[in-house]
């Protein structure tokens, strides 16, 4: 079908995204954290391309671009006209998944690239920036949904979130496995199909919340080492959090040196 063709443009390049390698010195941090360690997170130039890619295509979606105008059209009728009475609202939850999924890997002894606490605050940082950039952006543009129930469509803000949660567990695991970041990507992408399928959204706008999620994430593994320092200074405290389970009873462990 059709729009099984556009969304494996639009949106599952975000896997393809998921393998991209950013310039950093793996081997001698895999065990550890980097932002505990002051080391910074540098990505490569290459690595911004794809989500400039997904939030450049939305942007033009906003002018009179007629076959950008056109795709989203014909799409909204296509799956409209195939799926009239379709209402399944897995999107509202699977947003969260791949960002749950590193909490539990954690909890399974699974450790990711930072301890608990600074992954917490990276994820954190990242919807911070995802969010007041995406609310922001629905006020400026007041895009009209497809199903005509509000004008706050441009970009998808569950795209976004989605998106943005799939580049967290991406930068947390692609060190253990590449295959943990193609699964949170797979994810990400359904949940940008299922607000077609609900018509909540158009194509543009479902593109667009990727390119935003994705960037998100990744100015917030660059900033949050930044601002660490700035809080804490340089002799910020070196700690680590790892969870528990003992006697029938889940917990928490901690150590730390100044």
């Amino acid at each position: 079908m059709k729009i099984f063709k556009l969304l494996w443009l639009f949106c599952l390049p975000g896997l393809c995204y998921a393998q991209q390698k950013d310039s950093l010195d793996t081997s001698a941090v895999k065990q550890h954290s980097l932002i505990s360690s002051g080391i910074d997170y540098k990505p490569k130039v290459t690595s911004f391309i794809i989500p400039a890619v997904f939030i450049g295509y939305g942007l033009v979606s906003l002018t009179n671009f007629q076959p950008v105008k056109q795709l989203d059209k014909s799409t909204k009728d296509e799956l409209q006209e195939d799926h009239p009475l379709f209402a399944a609202h897995a999107d509202n939850y699977l947003q969260f998944a791949p960002a749950v999924a590193v909490y539990a890997l954690n909890l399974a002894g699974i450790k990711g690239k930072h301890t608990l606490i600074d992954a917490t605050g990276l994820y954190v940082l990242s919807e911070a920036i995802m969010g007041g950039t995406v609310t922001s952006l629905k006020k400026i543009t007041r895009r009209q949904r497809p199903d005509e129930s509000a004008y706050d469509s441009f970009p998808s803000g569950h795209t976004a979130n989605a998106f943005a949660a799939a580049e967290f567990l991406n930068q947390e695991y692609k060190d253990v496995s590449p295959w943990i970041g193609y699964a949170g990507y797979t994810v990400a992408t359904a949940t940008g199909v299922l607000r077609l399928y609900n018509n909540r959204h158009w194509v543009s706008d479902v593109v667009a919340g990727a390119g935003f999620g994705i960037l998100s994430t990744k100015v917030a593994y660059y900033v949050y080492p930044k601002l660490k320092r700035l809080i804490l200074g340089k002799n910020a405290l070196s700690y680590n959090v790892m969870p528990s389970y003992q006697q029938h009873s889940f917990g928490l462990s901690f150590n730390g040196t100044f």
